[in-house]
């Protein structure tokens, strides 16, 4: 069982944290996600292309749900042919999802800060971590609004269908 590539994952909705700050502190890359047609219930598929540094990568991913925090990952590297073939393939249910995605290094911990268009005042945080039960210290800088683990209208495959609305408590 230690051979399959599951991802556990934590998800928080947070406030928007200042650009300009995050652009020092973290590195930037702009995500161009496209989900795609499947047919196998609990499970999700998707391209990605992923610009950071003049390079784009690009990635097949299919997701299948095991529980709000994990899931069986089985991502690859695709060349841009493949890409754009696979493309053909898009759910038409499904937006494009574009997002910022800065990753914040601190410490052990890989955080990634998504910034999507359609928000102006939160974004997604997210960190992968090797145990469901395992602890790790909130990165300085950062607002919690709330955890969004176990609410799926705030993962990747939901936001292409439609955009949760949100009441922000307004500090102070």
């Amino acid at each position: 069982m230690d051979d399959i590539p599951y991802e556990i994952e934590r998800k928080f909705l947070i406030r928007m944290p200042d650009l300009l700050w995050l652009a020092s502190v973290a590195e930037r890359s702009h995500i161009r996600q496209t989900y795609l047609l499947n047919e196998r219930k609990g499970t999700s598929e998707r391209v990605r292309s992923r610009a950071a540094q003049g390079r784009t990568v690009y990635t097949h991913t299919q997701k299948t749900h095991v529980s709000d925090m994990r899931r069986i990952e089985v991502e690859r590297e695709i060349g841009q042919s493949e890409y754009e073939r696979l493309l053909l393939k898009a759910d038409p249910e499904r937006k494009l999802i574009e997002k910022d995605r800065y990753c914040l290094r601190s410490g052990d911990y890989l955080y990634e800060i998504d910034i999507y268009p359609f928000w102006n005042e939160q974004a997604i945080l997210e960190i992968e971590l090797t145990d469901e039960s395992q602890s790790f210290p909130w990165p300085e800088g950062i607002v919690c609004i709330r955890e969004v683990t176990e609410d799926r209208r705030y993962t990747n495959s939901a936001l292409a269908r439609r955009i949760p609305e949100e009441e922000l408590q307004k500090e102070e």
